[in-house]
């Protein structure tokens, strides 16, 4: 997939990329909450029936039972079906309370089923939204998100934003980000709201959220150039998997913008994106290899980056293969056929 600049920063020559709000956020992956009260109820069972005498609970212990339902749904809100699953079976109460929101899974799932075209069933994007704004009715923060999505690709962005300002709010990472993506892309934009919502996905540990921090820092867009802060943001966002944060991670350390000059930490990073599927990455990588003398390695790097829409590769890749046996590149070429991305969050 070739990645694209977004927004032009201060140079159209700029190597640092950023993803396209439209591809952003259709297959999120998603922050995982740990259900533990289900855990704390069994092992207090197991400890009472240990005892003939079972001890008198201390005078600031709660009942499950007694959490009111709409609080419990908002904390809710945001969870995925394993995780509902495991709240719902904590107690009878709030089993029933936690019912719409488990249907919203089934309903978020046929949703699914109907944009993308799959599980035996034809797209319809219009039976699509029905489905994810019937789970958004029944409280999923998911649901609200995926609907969201729908009417911005159907130019109704501001019955997006309604639906990401409710995500937002319940505490979905991915709402938020998108939120404060929309805030920046608005007519006029609004920096101050799409900072904030922004800073509070990618403390929750929303990867794209992250990047997108440091990108507005590195290319002062809407905020004042911070490199310092951007590289810590690249990093972050790099560890937790995002393939362009690598990317753009390199090339800091490539240059040492924002952070000491380090060439090991740039071609291992440079590296890590190449391996996870970033075709300028790959291209970059295959220059250092063909450089290095590692000929067979750098054409599949070459081939993979060509592949991926970079065509200055395909004229390095030509000049590395004069220099190659038939064999040798029959041999290369059939590598980059049986190549795989490592996983990545995107």
């Amino acid at each position: 997939m070739k990645q694209r600049t977004w927004p032009p920063g201060p140079s159209e020559g700029s190597r640092f990329t950023s993803l396209s709000f439209s591809k952003l956020h259709d297959k999120e992956k998603r922050s995982r909450f740990s259900i533990r009260a289900a855990t704390t109820t069994k092992s207090i069972s197991k400890s009472a029936s240990s005892s003939s005498t079972p001890p008198p609970p201390p005078h600031d212990a709660g009942d499950f039972s007694m959490l009111p339902f709409d609080i419990l749904t908002k904390i809710a809100a945001p969870l995925s079906l394993p995780n509902l699953q495991a709240a719902s079976s904590v107690c009878r109460s709030w089993r029933d309370a936690l019912q719409p929101l488990r249907e919203s899974m089934l309903l978020l799932r046929w949703g699914k089923r109907f944009k993308h075209g799959r599980g035996g069933v034809k797209a319809n994007l219009d039976k699509a939204l029905d489905s994810f704004l019937k789970g958004a009715a029944r409280g999923s923060t998911l649901a609200m998100v995926d609907a969201g999505l729908v009417y911005w690709e159907k130019g109704e962005k501001e019955k997006a934003v309604g639906l990401y300002r409710r995500a937002a709010e319940l505490g979905d990472a991915v709402g938020q980000c998108n939120l404060g993506i929309s805030y920046l892309q608005g007519q006029p934009s609004d920096p101050k709201e799409a900072m904030k919502w922004l800073k509070q996905s990618a403390e929750n540990g929303y990867v794209r959220a992250q990047y997108q921090i440091a990108l507005c820092l590195h290319q002062g867009r809407v905020v004042q150039t911070n490199l310092l802060e951007a590289t810590k943001w690249y990093l972050k966002a790099a560890e937790g998997g995002y393939v362009r944060a690598m990317y753009n991670i390199s090339l800091c350390y490539s240059v040492g913008e924002g952070l000491p000059q380090n060439r090991k930490l740039a071609r291992r990073w440079m590296k890590r994106a190449a391996d996870h599927g970033h075709s300028k990455a790959q291209f970059e990588h295959g220059l250092a290899l063909f450089s290095e003398g590692a000929l067979l390695k750098a054409v599949m790097y070459l081939e993979l980056a060509e592949r991926g829409g970079e065509t200055g590769a395909g004229h390095v890749k030509e000049v590395v293969h004069q220099q190659l046996s038939a064999t040798s590149r029959d041999h290369a070429i059939n590598q980059a056929n049986n190549w795989r991305a490592l996983p990545a969050t995107r």
